[in-house]
């Protein structure tokens, strides 16, 4: 039976199993304690109203200890077993596996919000950092399903890029490296210009946004755009613009490294298997949020983004 008491004790096995470092565990704990707490307070583990008897975990509870439910939720995250395995690790049956995962799910989300590390769903919750020239990086990314039952969805959520059945979201992601931006989770037979058409990006003026060539002519007002330009029908790239391609994919690669860092968590890599209402977008959202308390602790190094002009006269 899996205990945190015991895969603490090793602290690689505990970095592979849960995504965090020790230290960073703990930073979160606090938050998730407080969050748990308030929840059953006034529902039972079951979600219905408490009445008189507050909650107290059993003799026998699978997860005595807030660390222990904490650990539950965050080795699911991270390995996405078969809720048979997860239970079997944890020392419970399957449907109690199912309870726990779908109580202690949005309670992280929760929690990570209190935090202030989920990124922003509406462009009106964006706040960007005041500064003089902002640079950002956006692309999409595109999650395995299992294939839809109904006949008529399944060309919806068919993508020819993956071959397979897949839901998709735009990700906005700043010099830092933290995702500041996600957008809904939609079928992945939509594009990825058309999706961020409807989520209305708003960017700060004269900022800069890096995007690849599956943006083609995705404009913001104020913002200069940056991407790779594309050889033309039967002609060649001059070895400038070649030169300048490779120096926008260098820094563009940077939201490339922001989408692998959420996709740690392998709920959001393999296939999803979960067919609940609203569990996609809500397991996309965490992970982007998981991803970004981590740079908090382990910040990613690159070298800043030199300007346009310099990189135009350098050619």
């Amino acid at each position: 039976m899996t205990r945190y008491t015991d895969v603490a004790q090793d602290d690689r096995q505990f970095l592979a199993l849960t995504g965090y470092t020790l230290p960073e565990f703990q930073a979160l704990l606090p938050y998730f304690i407080l969050r748990f707490t308030a929840h059953v307070t006034k529902y039972t583990l079951e979600g219905k109203l408490r009445q008189n008897r507050r909650y107290t975990a059993y003799k026998q509870s699978p997860l005595p200890t807030m660390e222990d439910k904490l650990v539950f939720i965050l080795v699911y995250l991270k390995t996405y077993p078969l809720q048979a395995v997860q239970g079997q690790l944890f020392g419970m049956h399957q449907p109690e596996a199912n309870q726990w995962i779908q109580l202690l799910l949005p309670l992280v989300n929760h929690a990570l919000a209190d935090c202030g590390e989920l990124p922003a769903r509406h462009m009106a919750d964006l706040v960007c950092a005041d500064e003089s020239a902002p640079v950002y990086f956006h692309d999409g990314t595109e999650r395995a399903i299992q294939r839809p039952k109904d006949p008529e969805t399944q060309p919806t959520y068919y993508s020819g890029k993956k071959k397979g059945h897949t839901v998709k979201n735009d990700v906005i992601g700043n010099e830092a490296a933290k995702v500041i931006f996600l957008t809904a989770t939609v079928a992945g037979k939509k594009h990825d210009k058309k999706l961020a058409d409807e989520a209305g990006y708003t960017l700060p003026q004269g900022s800069i946004l890096y995007q690849d060539t599956g943006f083609q002519g995705f404009r913001l007002e104020g913002v200069t755009i940056l991407q790779p330009k594309k050889k033309p029908r039967g002609g060649l790239l001059s070895p400038d613009e070649k030169a300048l391609n490779r120096w926008i994919s260098a820094i563009r690669i940077r939201i490339e490294h922001i989408i692998n860092g959420v996709k740690r968590y392998r709920i959001v890599k393999d296939r999803f298997r979960n067919w609940k209402a609203g569990l996609r977008d809500l397991v996309m959202e965490t992970c982007c949020g998981l991803h970004n308390f981590r740079l908090r602790f382990r910040p990613w190094h690159y070298d800043s983004v030199p300007p346009l002009q310099f990189m135009l006269k350098s050619l």
